[in-house]
């Protein structure tokens, strides 16, 4: 495997098999004070995500020096989180339930549209047509495993059941899925 001449696909499928590994030192890693904050779940996603985008800057060098590299995206992933609620602490950031994230996409939805502004009615439309833009530009496999899983609320078993996969495959394949979405929707940096 040489995931130098076609990163997009071996780089996925190392991360899929490197997940497990990640998801592991996160969890052993991140603290009780991150782990209140945030998820595993997320800040996997999140390493994923940054792994996907920065593929440009690593030389497949087998699996120990993938492994290696990964980890290391971990590490340097838990020390931005620490740093980032260590100044909040200091008042030199927002708060998290601040952050958009932390807002029910139904709920600002239904506000948009309450407040009537076309303006506004036009701003979610563009977000959503971007969000749709998005996903049409995922694999079959990675929209239909968001569509049940987020959109459906189905569980990973049955999502599973439904791809064909186990229920771990499906959590690994769905991580990669939203960060592939995720780095679709990030602004162009060009």
């Amino acid at each position: 495997m040489d995931p130098n001449s076609a990163p997009s696909r071996e780089l996925e499928a190392l991360l899929e098999r490197h997940l497990g590994d990640v998801e592991g030192y996160v969890r052993r890693n991140m603290g009780a004070d991150l782990s209140r904050r945030e998820s595993c779940e997320d800040l996997v996603q999140s390493i994923c995500r940054e792994a996907l985008e920065s593929r440009e800057r690593f030389r497949y060098e087998g699996e120990a020096a993938f492994r290696r590299w990964l980890l290391q995206i971990a590490l340097h992933k838990l020390i931005d989180r620490r740093r980032f609620y260590s100044a909040q602490r200091r008042g030199d950031a927002v708060r998290a339930s601040d952050l958009p994230s932390a807002w029910d996409i139904e709920a600002l939805a239904r506000l948009a549209r309450s407040l009537g502004s076309p303006s506004g009615e036009a701003m979610l439309r563009e977000d959503l047509e971007r969000l749709a833009t998005a996903l049409d530009q995922l694999g079959e496999t990675d929209r239909t495993l968001i569509k049940l899983i987020h959109i459906e609320g189905r569980t990973h078993a049955e999502a599973a059941d439904r791809l064909g996969c186990t229920e771990s495959q499906s959590r690994g394949r769905l991580f990669l899925a939203l960060a592939r979405l995720s780095t679709r929707l990030r602004p162009s940096q060009g």
